[in-house]
């Protein structure tokens, strides 16, 4: 299979006869004045990039002496600048025949014709020649021992591949032009490709001079999706817009763009947000973010806070590295870091996809061992928040050719890639296939809805927060849409999470989400959430107050839902609140509401000990008296088993 890739330098040796026809002290393989006179030509010819005219000139060389070495050997480099692998491996091993000691180079460049054609025993074989030939210089043996190194890889993956089984996306997502570079939302509904167009509508082939727009398709069911439809302005422009992600709530695409008027390097990142339908105008990331190089393929984490992408500035560790850009607390973005060593090469990396488990990242890499050219990698990020050590996602995914810009859907078990396979529907088509239990991130689900107002049902713009409750920290923030009041949360797994949904004027929703110790299940939590009007009489549940059984004593968990209880009453000063305790109908009724008005009285003091006036709140216990769901199971006790606060005044507030 093949990708579009960015034009790298590739680390090859190749022999330049180009300047040997004026070196008067160089003696030819051969005596023969027409085979040198043919071959002077060609090196004219190839130093001029006429390919062409240079093979049929070397074609008259060989023809006059069948044993000119230095005419096997210049084709053989011309046909391996074309990409024509099979014959230039024939052109090394005439060559090489002819006097194997003739120029110690003819194996590496056989070695190297033989791994870009996936013959990996044979390119070991060819470069390990070389390598053990005492006259080869230090430096260009360091270089071999790399090559060597992926054909040995190559060998071992080929006899141990991995599962891989890809699926055409079909006709709604692919067509007779390219598309590539796919991402994907974490509801995995909302899929964005690049197609490349040719402006003549007429042309099927296009070239790098062609139109690359965004398109967007959406998910009808589980194996189908609707037409691809153009992104449309103000992304959309005459010039060419690539390299995209879209934010796994959708609401933002990072993408890139070339020699724009607001540009700072030959290609920048730029960001437009989702509001309703509409996008806003694109802008760029500026200064801090992309430099004077060029600066590529965004990948933005699922809390919207760090975004990794490619960029060949200075301070790197090869042409091109993977970095990452940071949101401080201000939300402005922080001079971006070189992921390091463990990603990294001297060589190129690119392609970088941050899972929504933000733990796992795939990219691709020439630097890492694999199977020649680009291969697709990835790492896990520890506790620590440093990076393992790369590892290939194995052949066949992985092949002799050039693979990247592989992402995975949120659950985990589906990549999605491009590749110009046969059979396909035009030239790269995107592809599906489910991918292999090793190579899988950490499950990820999320919760989706509407936010809107109880009472009039209006929609609304209100704030979450996600929070990490054994921690404390807050995991994401984030805003449903203003005009639609849709959201999307990511929620990864092993994590046991606290939901805030607030908005001024309105009393708060909260939800806890208990992920750690087993894999959850996939099934995301779609909830629509109706937030209250502060008015009297109204009620909360405040679902993130924890206790241990027959226990009133709070528990640590509990903190963030008591602060922002704490806020809720700071920001509205005439506000009065009760605070109910309630318990299933487990043990005796007497016990039960002693221990429900404890509960409640915790809460109470709680608000009071850090700044609460008494005289705005009161508690009071209801034991099992006012159930809300059925005692006949664990999961309708636990219902009833809640600490609530009701509304008693609010007198001159909102």
């Amino acid at each position: 299979m093949k990708k579009i890739l960015c034009t790298l330098p590739l680390l090859i040796l190749v022999l330049a006869f180009s300047g040997r026809a004026q070196d008067n002290t160089y003696k030819y393989s051969t005596k023969n004045a027409k085979a040198i006179k043919s071959y002077e030509k060609a090196t004219k010819f190839y130093d001029s990039y006429d390919n062409a005219d240079a093979l049929k000139e070397l074609d008259e060389a060989i023809k006059a002496d069948d044993k000119f070495i230095e005419a096997y050997m210049l084709k053989g480099d011309i046909l391996a600048d074309m990409k024509k692998y099979e014959s230039a491996i024939v052109c090394y091993q005439k060559a090489i025949e002819i006097d194997p000691d003739f120029y110690s180079n003819n194996y590496f460049n056989l070695g190297m014709a033989e791994l870009k054609c996936g013959k990996y025993q044979l390119a070991k074989n060819s470069l390990t020649v070389y390598v053990n030939n005492k006259k080869v210089l230090p430096a260009n043996k360091k270089k071999a021992d790399f090559f060597l190194k992926n054909a040995e890889f190559g060998i071992n993956a080929l006899n141990n591949p991995v599962p891989f089984n890809p699926v055409n996306l079909g006709d709604s997502v692919n067509s007779k032009y390219n598309e590539y570079l796919p991402s994907l939302t974490a509801d995995g509904q909302t899929l964005v490709i690049t197609r490349r167009l040719p402006k003549d509508s007429n042309t099927v082939f296009e070239s790098l001079s062609d139109q690359e727009d965004f398109y967007v398709c959406h998910r009808v069911d589980d194996s189908l999706w609707s037409k691809a439809k153009d992104i449309g302005p103000p992304i959309n422009t005459p010039g060419n817009e690539g390299a995209q992600c879209i934010s796994p709530d959708g609401k933002t695409l990072y993408f890139t763009a070339c020699n724009r008027p607001d540009g700072i390097g030959s290609c920048d990142i730029y960001y437009s947000r989702r509001v309703g339908n509409a996008w806003s105008i694109p802008k760029n990331m500026g200064a801090v973010v992309n430099s004077a190089k060029w600066d590529s393929q965004p990948s933005i984490s699922s809390d919207g806070n760090t975004l990794y992408f490619t960029s060949a500035r200075s301070g790197g560790k090869g042409g091109m590295d993977i970095w990452k850009t940071t949101k401080d607390k201000l939300g402005v973005w922080t001079q971006p870091v070189n992921l390091g060593d463990s990603i990294n090469t001297i060589r190129g990396e690119m392609a970088p996809f941050i899972h929504p488990d933000d733990q796992t990242l795939y990219f691709a890499s020439d630097g890492h061992p694999g199977m020649g050219g680009f291969d697709i990698f990835y790492s896990r990020k520890d506790s620590a928040g440093n990076w393992g050590k790369a590892v290939n996602i194995g052949y066949p995914i992985n092949t002799f050719a050039d693979e990247s810009y592989l992402i995975v859907n949120s659950a985990g078990d589906l990549a999605y890639f491009a590749s110009d396979r046969p059979g396909g529907k035009g030239h790269l088509d995107i592809y599906s296939f489910p991918l292999y239990a090793k190579a899988r991130p950490k499950m990820v689900t999320y919760m989706k809805g509407t936010v809107y107002d109880k009472n009039s049902y209006a929609k609304l713009y209100a704030k979450f927060e996600l929070i990490d409750l054994k921690t404390g920290k807050t995991f994401l923030e984030s805003y449903s849409d203003t005009l639609t009041g849709e959201f999307l949360v990511c929620l990864p797994s092993e994590k046991d999470y606290a939901l805030n949904i607030s908005k001024d004027g309105y009393l708060f929703y909260s939800e806890n989400f208990k992920l750690s110790g087993v894999h959850p299940n996939s099934d995301p939590y779609l909830k629509d959430v109706p937030l209250q009007p502060i008015k009297v009489n109204e009620t909360v549940v405040l679902k993130n107050i924890f206790f241990d059984t027959d226990k009133y004593d709070l528990k640590p968990e509990s903190t963030t839902e008591l602060e922002r209880l704490k806020a809720l009453l700071l920001k509205n000063p005439k506000l009065k609140i009760e605070i109910d305790g309630h318990t299933d109908n487990v043990g005796e009724a007497a016990y039960n509401q002693v221990l429900s008005e404890n509960r409640a009285k915790a809460v109470y003091t709680y608000l009071i000990e850090h700044g609460i006036a008494k005289e705005r709140l009161s508690y009071k216990g209801f034991g099992e008296t006012m159930p809300i769901n059925t005692e006949d199971s664990d999961k309708g006790r636990a219902l009833n088993r809640r600490t609530e606060f009701r509304v008693l005044d609010n007198a001159g507030g909102k």
